[in-house]
């Protein structure tokens, strides 16, 4: 979609963060194109197009083999890069950069996927030293240890001993738990933190929890692109523990 002339690249960026509050990506990622148009190294274009990449790239299911998402997360992680390095003093481009390089890695095999886990945690870390209040870094660092530790001890015995991933060894579940509830805590009506929270607590055997993670969940109105998306997941996830105790 081609974007409406604007006179200057903040103004395009605002035209671009209310298309996406709206849920136009199209409109929003035109207008985040054109103020880096005008301007490559502009801070906030670079961090919010980041960030609308990883939302258009997560429209296409991680269960299929998709070139076309490869790049958008790529792209993604490249211009989240850009905004670190045009301010690393603020709190959003270290987010996008974590969020994207996460992304970006699932497209990539185990030795470089693990190779990345330094960097999403040591991004999602710094995001919180500049905003302590920062919902999205403390469920990336959620996800990152649940992920980490969701891995079988024959994997984690590889990345720790011969990768040299020592960083492996600092994961827990409690850091899991913890790092998720305090997502939800600063932002409870955020769908996507709810499910998975609600993930991590059937991985610890809580379903009493996590059916009330997802109870709450289906009370909760859209508000992300994504969101209708998270809500099937849920309810998936909320038949498979149905039963369970």
């Amino acid at each position: 979609m081609r974007a409406p002339a604007a006179q200057s690249t903040a103004d395009h960026v605002a035209l671009g963060t209310a298309a996406m509050q709206v849920h136009d990506l199209p409109t929003a990622l035109a207008h985040y194109d054109a103020a880096l148009a005008l301007d490559s190294t502009a801070y906030e274009a670079n961090w919010r197009a980041s960030l609308a990449l990883l939302d258009e790239g997560e429209q296409i299911p991680e269960s299929v083999k998709s070139a076309e998402r490869d790049s958008l997360y790529a792209q993604a992680e490249r211009l989240a890069r850009r905004a670190v390095a045009a301010d690393s003093n603020r709190a959003e481009g270290h987010f996008a950069l974590a969020a994207a390089v996460g992304r970006a890695s699932l497209t990539m095999g185990k030795k470089e996927r693990i190779r990345r886990a330094r960097i999403i945690r040591d991004e999602a870390q710094r995001t919180l030293e500049l905003d302590p209040r920062h919902d999205g870094a403390y469920h990336i660092l959620g996800r990152w240890n649940a992920e980490i530790m969701r891995l079988s001890g024959l994997s984690r015995f590889f990345a720790k001993n011969l990768l040299g991933a020592g960083i492996f060894s600092q994961a827990s579940w409690e850091a899991a738990v913890s790092n998720m509830e305090r997502a939800v805590a600063l932002d409870p009506a955020r769908l996507y933190h709810r499910l998975e929270l609600a993930e991590i607590y059937v991985d610890r055997k809580r379903y009493d929890d996590a059916r009330s993670e997802l109870a709450q969940l289906a009370a909760l109105p859209d508000r992300e692109l994504m969101d209708s998306v998270y809500r099937r997941q849920a309810e998936t996830l909320a038949e498979r523990i149905a039963k369970k105790h």
